[in-house]
């Protein structure tokens, strides 16, 4: 069955470091791997399994920073695949 894009905005393929800061339920520093980006959302590989869709986070990537929302979560064999939202950036 072939994938459907359901992405309004366009989502360009980028490389680097993420850094993702947790407030809730306690101060979380967490270190990803940056896979795509664009204004509004972006998305990242991690190894947090603990994070949950709904949660805000404050990122800083190389194109920007600011805070943004969890949206969803995808557990893979040794990466946990996150997509986010950006609300301020």
């Amino acid at each position: 069955m072939p994938l459907i894009e359901r992405r309004k905005k366009q989502r360009s393929p980028v490389k680097g470091e993420v850094r993702l800061v947790l407030a809730e339920p306690s101060a979380i520093e967490v270190h990803g791997r940056l896979i795509d980006a664009g204004d509004e959302a972006f998305r990242a590989a991690h190894h947090y399994t603990a994070l949950r869709a709904g949660q805000e986070v404050r990122f800083h990537h190389s194109t920007t920073e600011g805070t943004a929302r969890v949206i969803w979560n995808r557990i893979l064999d040794t990466d946990v695949e996150s997509g986010f939202l950006v609300l301020k950036g």
